[in-house]
């Protein structure tokens, strides 16, 4: 749990700035070491639909931000100018519920027979298809910043309307951790009427 007390601290200690709207709690956080951290949390089931980060730049231009969970709405612009990802590509996106992790590929047809869903030994979770059509290596973030080491046992998958569906049940230290962050959330003195200054008092 020291790890995960580690990550705890380290979001308590930054500087929040925090927002009430459309039905979310946005929090934005500056960490200690200038990494900016931006979550978006369901007010009513505390599922969390947004986390996204924005590391320095070295340069100091502008830097784009990394998303975790959730995904940039709108086209998604390749890294050429005026190029657009095909709509027919497969689309890797987090979607998390209260009790899972969970990603979502959209665009993969094949039947649910085609996949091989497996954990290897350095902590990565691992897409196969049988026709070789399809193939992708991910971790979880929030379990290696808990120290956390991934079972097979925790993972299922599921394929409807063109989507496989990937889930990890959460371990009992992270529904912990994810429960003291959300009483601190609550605490936050946020308002519809725009940003307020959330740092700890």
């Amino acid at each position: 749990m020291a790890a995960s007390s580690t990550w705890v601290d380290l979001l308590k200690n930054s500087q929040k700035t925090c927002m009430i709207q459309e039905g979310r709690r946005k929090i934005h956080f500056t960490l200690t070491d200038g990494r900016e951290l931006a979550e978006e949390y369901d007010l009513r089931t505390n599922e969390l639909i947004v986390r996204k980060w924005k590391k320095k730049s070295t340069l100091g231009g502008a830097v784009k931000w990394e998303f975790e969970v959730g995904e940039q709405l709108g086209p998604r612009m390749l890294e050429a100018d005026g190029l657009m990802e095909s709509n027919v590509n497969p689309i890797f996106v987090r979607k998390d519920t209260v009790p899972l992790f969970q990603w979502r590929v959209r665009n993969l047809p094949y039947p649910l027979e085609t996949y091989s869903i497996t954990c290897d030994e350095d902590q990565n979770i691992i897409i196969r298809t049988s026709n070789k059509k399809y193939y992708k290596k991910f971790r979880i973030p929030d379990m290696e910043r808990c120290n956390l080491n991934l079972e097979q046992s925790n993972l299922s998958f599921a394929h409807a309307n063109n989507t496989l569906i990937i889930s990890y049940k959460k371990p009992a230290a992270i529904l912990d951790m994810e429960k003291t962050l959300h009483s601190e959330f609550s605490k936050l003195k946020a308002n519809k009427d725009g940003d307020v200054d959330c740092r700890p008092s």
